[in-house]
């Protein structure tokens, strides 16, 4: 009763009301969330305070940064998903502060896609500073199995280098970009392996061209850490795949080099295991293997550690989330 009593005082005012709101769409560091709001740090850092001491908020350090994210795990989440569910439909406040959320994911997505723009025929070098390409790509192809796979996606395919790794591996390929200066680098790259049985496509990681069910294996090479909401485009990345297909994801484990955000325009410092593996199950994979990648690079360069997660789709897909609405 005391768990309960708290969350309800922790919720019973306007403000916490509106943090939990845009939390629940999308997670947001201090200054983020000061810009939403449109209310001062102090301010915002005292109510995040008794949000988070009350079990309905989840508080993670990266780097300088700090991120906060809505606590979705029962009957925390149950419960202030039923709160949220009795706020008025069309409430005002909340529009703006959901219009607010936008235009921050869209400075966001403007950054990331000048910063492709910018480097895009720079990429496979400032790509090997921080990875040890032959060991990923033995690991990658190790994770999908033997034998030929009959459909393969990339995901966030840039200049086609995984496409391009797997092509002789696939009956048929596909690499999804949104970046159009990457892409037709990517098609260059495939025309010089002589890929011609794999393609790629301009088009959006979290609404895929690519029907439901289709899939044998998908691939997400360091991607994650550009994004806003990576546990929605491992959601998305699932969908296409066929019962028993395998989602392959490669990324950075969490670490503290701020350099990679203010240089290479990553929002994220890597993962956790935890992180991603409930991610991955929430999306409707069974279990999760993780291995380590150590990185490789210039000695005067800053080498975070890379891991490999891979999980197969259940036959069965776990139920939608719940969408919150006001």
């Amino acid at each position: 009763m005391d768990e309960v009593l708290n969350r309800l005082r922790a919720v019973a005012e306007r403000t916490r009301l509106r943090l939990l709101y845009v939390l629940s769409h999308n997670e947001l560091t201090v200054t983020e969330i000061t810009a939403v709001l449109d209310q001062s740090q102090p301010r915002i850092s005292r109510h995040l305070k008794i949000l988070c001491d009350a079990g309905l908020l989840d508080r993670t350090q990266e780097g300088s940064s700090v991120f906060y994210r809505f606590a979705d795990t029962d009957p925390v989440s149950e419960f202030t998903r039923s709160v949220l569910a009795s706020l008025p439909e069309g409430d005002d406040q909340l529009q703006r502060d959901l219009a607010r959320l936008e235009e921050i994911k869209r400075q966001h997505a403007a950054a990331a896609s000048k910063y492709f723009k910018e480097n895009a025929d720079e990429w496979e070098r400032i790509r090997a500073l921080y990875l040890a390409d032959p060991a990923v790509e033995r690991a990658m192809l190790a994770a999908a199995g033997s034998g030929k796979i009959s459909d393969f996606l990339d995901i966030g395919t840039g200049t086609g280098s995984v496409l391009t790794v797997f092509g002789n591996h696939v009956r048929r390929g596909l690499g999804i970009d949104s970046s159009r200066e990457m892409l037709a680098i990517a098609r260059a790259n495939l025309e010089a392996a002589g890929l011609q049985h794999c393609q790629v496509r301009k088009g959006d990681i979290h609404n895929l061209p690519v029907d439901t069910g289709t899939m044998e294996v998908v691939t997400i090479h360091h991607v994650l850490h550009f994004l806003d909401d990576p546990d929605l485009a491992i959601i998305e990345a699932v969908r296409t795949l066929k019962p028993g297909g395998r989602l392959i994801i490669v990324d950075f484990a969490r670490h503290h080099i701020e350099l990679l955000r203010t240089l290479h325009a990553h929002r994220r410092l890597g993962f956790g295991d935890k992180e991603i593996i409930k991610w991955c199950r929430a999306a409707g994979l069974g279990d999760v293997e993780t291995r380590s990648l150590p990185g490789t690079g210039p000695t005067d360069v800053p080498r975070p550690e890379s891991k490999l997660w891979v999980g197969a789709r259940r036959h069965a897909p776990p139920p939608p989330p719940t969408p919150v609405t006001a």
